[in-house]
């Protein structure tokens, strides 16, 4: 039994050998796969029980491992639409067949239909912002689409929302009631006027102008007019009185505004939606008249130029006409135990029991690491170590021939006795 027993424990550590070579011939291929994770292969014995005046020889099993949670070197592209991610956390992606898996594999381009695709053919998905920031369903995958770029070529998107922080000079004179913006007069009389282009429903640009006036000491009043219905030259009398008006009371130690200043403004946009203007951030300082920050949602039909991926994973699309359109956020993905993720083909990963389940967050934040537009994971193969790993595998694997060998021409000299 012992020489039958010596043949099988042989042959247990050729296929074992094998099986390491099978691994190192995948890494050596897979060097310069985006986002390829190292397998390794890993050996424990299988003893059998033996009586007292005989050995009764074992085998040896082979265990494959992946070292999923080693991060690979980060290449430096072009494109801003190769994604990596350094830390923890996967892209979610959606195969051919509609299932969510997970990769490092960011090599995203755009294809013919608009959606960002890898080099495996794999969709990358995200969260739209379309209704505001999202809700994320963090065991889950509700919520989530496929992010297609080319869905935004050619829409308008009206302005609903903006922001609008100025300094107003605490030692500015008082305008008298009858010379403000808002008694829309020939006469009027103001601080400060600033411009800011919105968009109506059907993308077309409306100025409006907002005048800045102080009425009282501390108080100041904001109005809001339609630059198209100003008189020539773009002065007063408008044709129409203000859009909106709003009135900012400052606290005069702090400078900032006081808890019954108003915050923000409603402007109805001519034809477009109503436009929520953000004050909180205004001052009364004793310096000029300052716009210190202002932004306006919204865009006019145009082709999608580029797109731009935020480190916390916002992605904006750029379009020709400069507007930038915050449309989705790109989530990560990660589980408790990474290297016990199931590999599939296409370079992505499937939870399985050992590995946990997947949980969903966003870059920065819950131990989620960063995004890194314009760059790629590279494969964390060490190539002098699987060429060592190679050379002595196939030492290994001749030493396990030569023991069956020998067993085998035992067996013919046992078999020969009777001869």
């Amino acid at each position: 039994m012992s020489l039958y027993g010596m043949m099988r424990t042989s042959a247990s550590g050729m296929a074992a050998q094998a099986s390491r070579l099978g691994t190192v011939a995948d890494n050596i291929a897979n060097m310069s796969t985006t986002g390829y994770k190292r397998a390794s292969t890993e050996f424990s014995t299988m003893v059998l029980e033996s009586g007292a005046g005989s050995y009764v020889p074992g085998s040896v099993e082979s265990h494959t491992r992946h070292a999923i949670s080693s991060q690979g070197a980060l290449a430096y592209t072009t494109s801003t639409t190769d994604l990596a991610a350094r830390g923890r956390g996967f892209f979610l992606v959606s195969g051919p067949d509609g299932q969510v898996y997970m990769t490092r594999a960011g090599s995203f381009v755009m294809d013919g239909e608009g959606r960002l695709v890898n080099a495996a053919g794999y969709s990358l998905m995200g969260y739209p912002l379309a209704n505001g920031s999202p809700s994320v369903v963090a065991n889950g995958y509700a919520g989530l689409e496929v992010v297609n770029i080319g869905e935004l070529a050619l829409q308008a998107n009206p302005s609903t929302e903006g922001t609008f922080f100025v300094n107003l000079p605490s030692n500015a004179a008082v305008v008298p009631a009858a010379d403000l913006p808002s008694a829309n007069a020939a006469t009027a009389a103001f601080t400060g006027k600033s411009s800011l282009i919105a968009y109506d429903n059907l993308g077309n640009e409306v100025i409006v102008d907002i005048y800045s006036s102080k009425v009282a000491d501390e108080t100041w009043e904001i109005a809001v007019f339609d630059r198209a219905a100003a008189a020539a030259g773009g002065a007063f009398p408008y044709a129409a009185g203000p859009l909106a008006t709003a009135a900012l009371t400052f606290d005069p130690v702090t400078g900032k505004l006081d808890g019954a200043s108003a915050k923000s403004i409603a402007v109805p946009v001519p034809d477009g939606a109503t436009l929520t203007l953000d004050l909180s951030q205004s001052s009364q300082l004793a310096t000029d008249y300052i716009g210190l920050d202002s932004a306006v949602n919204g865009n006019a039909p145009s082709g999608v130029e580029q797109i731009e991926i935020s480190d916390a994973g916002d992605l904006y699309a750029v379009f020709r006409n400069g507007a930038r359109v915050a449309t989705h956020r790109i989530p990560l993905a990660d589980v408790t135990s990474p290297d016990e993720l199931q590999p599939l083909a296409g370079n992505v990963y499937a939870a399985s029991a050992e590995s946990g389940d997947v949980q969903i967050g966003f870059a920065g934040s819950g131990g989620y690491g960063m995004i890194v537009s314009g760059a790629l994971e590279q494969s964390n193969v060490d190539l002098a170590s699987e060429l060592t790993t190679m050379i002595e595998s196939q030492r290994n694997y001749t030493a396990n021939s030569k023991v069956f060998q020998t067993g085998a021409d035992l067996m013919d000299v046992l078999v020969n006795l009777k001869r």
